[in-house]
């Protein structure tokens, strides 16, 4: 019997402008106003999908590379996506949201009552995306901290968070108009906490969850990440190779870690980002691989661009036929992004064009070589990881415009439902009842 799994969908641009770079923002919708993104929105629901997580970047980098992230819209601007979240919900009834929050942005305090407040309002469809930086600390006034202790922190607070939530105990809210009695305030939990990061009191001015906390959900890959993850995460954001092998191997390392941390694996759900370039034949897939395998100086220049965005590190001003010093990347640049760049070379011998041409060469989802083909072939490869790497989903990765949600859906859900392998129905329960339907 197939598998059925999870989908969801990956705003990587984040709440910013949707379609810029792309011939369909002719279509004249404004990225600044909630409508583009409601639209957007249904569609995934009624597509089956059980969530959308937000990326988001405070900051624009460091000076040398501001402009480079502006040009192109690569890395920002950003609007701030827990303030789009309410839109969403208010336009559909059974998608979970999870917006990208911070630690260096909120106090423990502040962020509990507005999340809370979210997941009440929500109907409990409220996910925390919880990523760490340690660039962002001009902007705040705070010590810049080295990749450990920056999950060190986001630690602290999360657990704060949560002892926040958890001050109102079972029986302490009592609502009942024939007693003349809403709540017992001798059963709160004071919450006095006194930690590295943080120093609150509680309780929290809330009231218990109906249907969970909001869902935690994070991307990190590092060791520190994988920790994290496995300690605290409902839902894991995987990037890796999508064959058996790499599926299989990725998945044991999150369980194990969740193992460690005295947890259930199957409580982690693992989904794995993807952005595939579907189309509508073999053939068309095949030309248009065939036409990237010697990518031009143009091409070189606009992958470089890209990654100078991610990597906060301005590439272009490299000599590219040279190897890659690894020493002009800061402490504050994410390991996985410089491993994504290398794509296995060995920055020592190999010049940074190869690497560069690596990234810009397309491959074919039929021989697994890259993400290039049909709606078909693409859901061959989503039922192959579930019944060879019992993977639970898979995270579509692009712009939440309209255009972009069709010209990857249209074909590929139904193809899915016919398969047993995506949702036709809810069973209600938010977020957390999405994950826990199968």
């Amino acid at each position: 019997m197939t598998k059925q799994q999870h989908l969801g969908w990956f705003l990587a641009r984040g709440f910013g402008p949707q379609g810029w770079g792309h011939p369909y923002l002719e279509w004249n919708y404004r990225w600044t106003d909630p409508a583009l993104y409601q639209q957007a929105a249904r569609e995934l629901e009624q597509g089956g999908f059980d969530l959308l997580i937000i990326e988001d970047a405070l900051s624009l980098g460091n000076a040398s590379t501001i402009d480079l992230r502006v040009r192109q819209a690569f890395g920002g601007p950003k609007l701030d996506p827990l303030l789009l979240a309410p839109y969403l919900f208010a336009a559909t009834s059974n998608l979970g949201v999870a917006p990208t929050v911070n630690p260096a942005a909120y106090h423990p305090y502040t962020a509990a009552r507005q999340f809370a407040s979210l997941q009440h309002l929500s109907g409990h469809r409220l996910g925390l995306n919880v990523v760490t930086d340690t660039g962002s600390a001009r902007h705040f006034g705070t010590e810049q901290l080295g990749h450990d202790a920056a999950y060190d922190r986001a630690e602290e607070w999360l657990g704060g968070i949560r002892d926040l939530w958890r001050s109102w105990p079972e029986g302490s809210l009592i609502a009942d108009p024939a007693k003349g009695r809403y709540a017992d305030g001798s059963l709160l939990d004071p919450v006095q906490h006194r930690g590295d990061y943080f120093s609150f009191d509680g309780p929290l001015n809330n009231i218990p969850f109906t249907d969970g906390e909001p869902l935690i959900i994070s991307p990190g890959g590092s060791g520190r990440g994988l920790g994290f993850a496995g300690a605290n995460s409902d839902v894991q954001l995987a990037l890796a190779p999508l064959d058996s092998a790499s599926i299989r191997d990725y998945r044991a390392r999150i369980h194990e870690a969740a193992r460690q941390k005295g947890r259930d694996p199957a409580d982690v759900t693992i989904l794995f980002a993807v952005q595939p370039v579907l189309v509508s034949s073999a053939e068309e897939a095949d030309r248009l691989v065939a036409a990237s395998a010697n990518p031009d100086d143009a091409a070189i220049r606009y992958v470089a661009e890209r990654q100078s965005s991610d990597l906060e590190t301005d590439l272009t001003t490299l000599d590219f036929d040279a190897p890659l010093d690894l020493s002009v990347f800061g402490d504050h640049v994410s390991q996985g992004s410089i491993k994504r760049l290398l794509g296995g070379y060995d920055p020592a011998t190999t010049p940074l064009r190869a690497m560069l041409a690596k990234q810009a060469r397309l491959g074919r989802i039929n021989d697994r070589s890259g993400f290039v083909g049909t709606a078909e072939e693409f859901a061959d490869l989503i039922e192959d990881l579930g019944e060879s790497a019992d993977n639970d989903g898979i995270l579509l990765w692009g712009d939440l415009h309209p255009v972009t949600v069709h010209r990857m859906l249209d074909e590929l859900v139904p193809i899915l439902r016919r398969r047993g392998i995506l949702r036709t129905e809810f069973g209600g329960g938010g977020l957390r009842g999405n994950l826990s339907d199968f």
